[in-house]
C-alpha cells in the first residue's frame, strides 16, 4: 500500500499578512521540493473535503466551533481579516482553509483505517495543535491532529490512539482537547521554556511530555524518545498513531532554539514505525504543524515522508 500526500490548494490561500512566519510559501516550498526529488510519484494523492461540524465538535465546544467558523464566514464576505490573537489573524480564505485542513486529517484517517493507503501526510496549515478546546491561538484555529484522533476513536471505534508532537513549541491545545481520555496516549518533546509556556507540568496522566533546553541537539532529543517515550508507546500498544509533525525544532529555523537536523526527523519517523507495525498495522497520520525556514522545512518533511513511504 502507498504513502497518502494529502493537501489543497484553498491552504495556500491562507495568509495572515507580509513577513508573518506562517505564510502560504511554506507549503509550495514543500512541493516544489518532494517534486524536485521524485518523492512525488511515490506519494498516492487525496481528497480534501470540508471537515463536517460533527468532526471539528468531537475537538471542540460547539459555541467555539460556530461562533469560529461564522465569524470566518464574515470576514470572507467582507473581505476583511481580524486578530484572533497576536499572532493569529482570520482573514477572507481563512475559514475554507482552516475547514480543508481539518478535513485532510480526517481523510487520511479514514483512508489509512480502511486499508486504502499504509500510512499518510498532511501538507496543510492553518497548523493545529495549539487551538484549544474553546480558543484560536498561536496560528491554530481548529486542532487537525486532535480532531482526527477523535474520529479514529469515535467512528471508527478504536481503543487506544497515541499522538506524538515533536515541533518546537508544545502542542498545549491537543493536551488541553485530549487530556484525561485515557483511550489517548500523548508524548511530545518541546523547548522549554518558551511559547506557549507550558507542558513541563502535564495536565493529566496520559501525557508523556519531555522539555527541552534551549540549544538541545539531535542527542538529547534522540535520549528522550529513546528513555520515555518508547517505553510508553511500548506499554499503551496504541491501534493507531498520530503525529503533529513540526519542524521548527531544525537548528535553522529562528523561530526556535533547538538543533535538530533532517536525519533525527527521519530516525524519530523509523521508530515510530517500528512501534506501528507492532502495534498499530503501521497506521500512522502524520499532519504539518510547525517550520519556518522554508529550506530546512521542505528538507525535513522530505527525510520523513521518505522513511513513511518506505524510499529509505
Amino acid at each position: 500500500m502507498a504513502t497518502g500526500y494529502f493537501t489543497h490548494s484553498a491552504c495556500q490561500k491562507h495568509d495572515m499578512g507580509p513577513g508573518h512566519p506562517e505564510c502560504p510559501q511554506r507549503l509550495t516550498a514543500i512541493d516544489d521540493h518532494l517534486r524536485a526529488q521524485g518523492l512525488d510519484a511515490v506519494l498516492l494523492p487525496g481528497d480534501v473535503p470540508h471537515a463536517t461540524l460533527d468532526q471539528l465538535g468531537r475537538a471542540h465546544d460547539h459555541n467555539y466551533v460556530i461562533g469560529t467558523l461564522d465569524s470566518l464566514q464574515r470576514l470572507e464576505a467582507a473581505q476583511d481579516h481580524r486578530s484572533y490573537d497576536p499572532d493569529t489573524i482570520g482573514m477572507s480564505a481563512t475559514r475554507e482553509a482552516a475547514l480543508r485542513a481539518a478535513g485532510a486529517a480526517v481523510a487520511a484517517t479514514d483512508a489509512v483505517l480502511t486499508g486504502k493507503l499504509a500510512n499518510a501526510f498532511c501538507s496543510v496549515r492553518p497548523p493545529g495543535h495549539h487551538a484549544t478546546r474553546h480558543e484560536a491561538m498561536g496560528f491554530c484555529f481548529f486542532n487537525n491532529v486532535a480532531v482526527a484522533a477523535r474520529h479514529a476513536l469515535d467512528v471508527h471505534r478504536l481503543k487506544r490512539v497515541a499522538v506524538v508532537d515533536f515541533d518546537v513549541h508544545h502542542g498545549n491545545g491537543t493536551e488541553d482537547i485530549l487530556d484525561g481520555d485515557e483511550r489517548v496516549l500523548m508524548v511530545g518533546t518541546f523547548q522549554h521554556p518558551f511559547y506557549p509556556y507550558t507542558g513541563d507540568h502535564p495536565l493529566g496522566t496520559n501525557s508523556v511530555n519531555v522539555p527541552l533546553p534551549a540549544r538541545s541537539d539531535g542527542r538529547a532529543f534522540r535520549e528522550a524518545v529513546q528513555d520515555r517515550w518508547l517505553p510508553a508507546l511500548e506499554d499503551f500498544r496504541p491501534e493507531m498513531i498520530f503525529i503533529s509533525a513540526g519542524f521548527d525544532a531544525h537548528r535553522e529555523d529562528d523561530m526556535g532554539g533547538l538543533g535538530l537536523v533532517e536525519a533525527d526527523y527521519a530516525w524519530v519517523t523509523e521508530q515510530l514505525m517500528h512501534v506501528a507495525r507492532r502495534w498499530s498495522k503501521g497506521r500512522i497520520v502524520s499532519c504539518l504543524e510547525g517550520g519556518y525556514n522554508l529550506s530546512a522545512l521542505s528538507r525535513s518533511v522530505a527525510a520523513h515522508l521518505r522513511v513513511l513511504s518506505g524510499q529509505m
